[in-house]
């Protein structure tokens, strides 16, 4: 769709603003709008119990994605700000994230962090001002401004120092109106690609965890496992536990000289449900230990939640001199002759392995693990050698077609968002004309 342009123009006087339609106001933010009005007090009640908004759940697209219930008493220092319906919340710090959302309608008290500037329209229509807040321009400006490099903030009033452009209330209240209607419909548009997504990995767990316990021939004969979970397999297959098949966790077998360089590999460089990202890898002359080691055809697979339930795995390949290092939250898994590893490594990823594997995990809260125990007397129903590379062949090709589908999809997804970004900045800035479309 494209948009008509307005009649007539004018230099805005903001560098970095350009040109508005003429007609148009450009205004400091603060002469619009107030900021961080409200705040809780040290004298509140301890029991007085609020919904609270931190930056990470806050989400540049998609607004505020989580509250957590809590009282004054048990709230952090930083849950201080007091917001309220029509209001837009700004992060002042980390503002590479772009935490900005507009606040909609809501029960019970709404309080945010202190990392936010909570903006409060004066003299602008709440939710066209929402969106001038989330035009790329003035995003921009907010982390252009802002100082430090691991940490980078900016002050509430380097906020309202910001520049913004202002047409008459009734254009404010029609172009509200136009992005409404049009960010509903991409936002549904990402709802159903995001609905697809889940389809798909959901599928592409179903073939493998069908294929590594079952097989591919349909009319096999089988029989009964003798584990309730894992029901029948084929006939001619062999249930042997992990210990038998794989060394979990072996021993070192770092022998190269001190000054050897290997590759560190941290967690964030395993990925999900296969993938090692050596980009992400460092190469260290002299690895201290602490330190979980493993070789080039080592299976991976992190223990630690939610890393585990994400399926993060992946087959240890291309380390330099074939020798790598990770953070101790990986178990490392070594195939014996018997196994393939890339039918390992697939097991590994199946639900069977995973759902199973949470079942054992022990630990508190957010930082249980999974037992190398687990690992070593979990039964594997192992086909022949020869079977297995030909199931390994086929899970090769059909998880190919799913995550070029699932890719598919997650780019449209991001020309969506760049879409719908866009869209209001080019609405909120004057740049198309969108009244008679409101």
């Amino acid at each position: 769709m494209s948009f008509r342009r307005y009649a007539e123009y004018r230099d805005s006087g903001v560098e970095w603003l350009g040109e508005v339609p003429a007609g148009w106001e450009v205004k400091l933010l603060k002469f619009t709008a107030t900021i961080n009005d409200d705040a809780l007090l040290e004298n509140t009640d301890p029991d007085f119990e609020f919904d609270y908004v931190d930056i990470g759940s806050v989400d540049y697209v998609e607004g505020i994605s989580s509250k957590e219930t809590m009282t004054f008493e048990n709230a952090p220092s930083r849950a201080r700000r007091i917001v309220q319906s029509g209001d837009t919340i700004v992060s002042t710090v980390r503002t590479y994230l772009r935490a900005i959302a507009s606040i909609g309608e809501f029960d019970k008290p709404l309080i945010v962090s202190t990392g936010f500037a909570v903006v409060r329209p004066k003299t602008v229509y709440p939710n066209f001002l929402a969106y001038a807040l989330k035009a790329s321009s003035f995003v921009q400006s907010i982390v252009a401004r802002s100082v430090g490099v691991s940490y980078p903030a900016i002050n509430a009033s380097e906020v309202g120092a910001i520049f913004v452009p202002i047409p008459s209330k009734t254009e404010q209240i029609a172009i509200a109106t136009f992005l409404d209607r049009e960010t509903a419909k991409i936002d549904a548009l990402v709802a159903k690609q995001e609905q697809l997504i889940e389809l798909l990995r959901e599928k592409r767990q179903a073939v493998i965890s069908h294929a590594v316990t079952k097989g591919l021939e349909s009319n096999a004969k089988m029989k009964d496992s003798g584990v309730e979970w894992l029901g029948e397999v084929p006939k001619h297959w062999e249930m042997k536990r992990g210990r038998f098949c794989t060394d979990v966790n072996p021993r070192s077998f770092h022998s190269l000289h001190p000054d050897s360089e290997v590759s560190f590999v941290p967690m964030e460089a395993v990925g999900e449900y296969g993938g090692l990202n050596l980009d992400q890898t460092r190469y260290v002359f002299e690895v201290s230990s602490g330190y979980t080691e493993f070789k080039d055809g080592d299976v991976v697979v992190a223990k630690i939640t939610p890393c585990f339930e994400n399926g993060k795995g992946a087959i240890a390949t291309g380390l330099l001199n074939g020798i790598g290092f990770g953070t101790t939250e990986l178990h490392v898994l070594r195939p014996f002759a018997n196994l393939d590893v890339h039918f390992l490594f697939y097991f590994s990823i199946s639900q069977v392995f995973r759902s199973m594997g949470e079942g054992e995990m022990y630990g508190a809260g957010g930082q249980k693990r999974v037992p190398s125990e687990f690992c070593k007397d979990i039964q594997i129903s192992l086909p022949p050698l020869e079977e297995q590379k030909q199931i390994v062949a086929f899970l090769d090709k059909e998880t190919e077609k799913i995550d070029i589908l699932i890719e598919k999809s997650e780019t449209a997804i991001r020309l969506l968002k760049e879409r719908r970004t866009a869209l209001i900045s080019a609405a909120v800035t004057g740049e198309i004309d969108v009244r008679d479309e409101a």
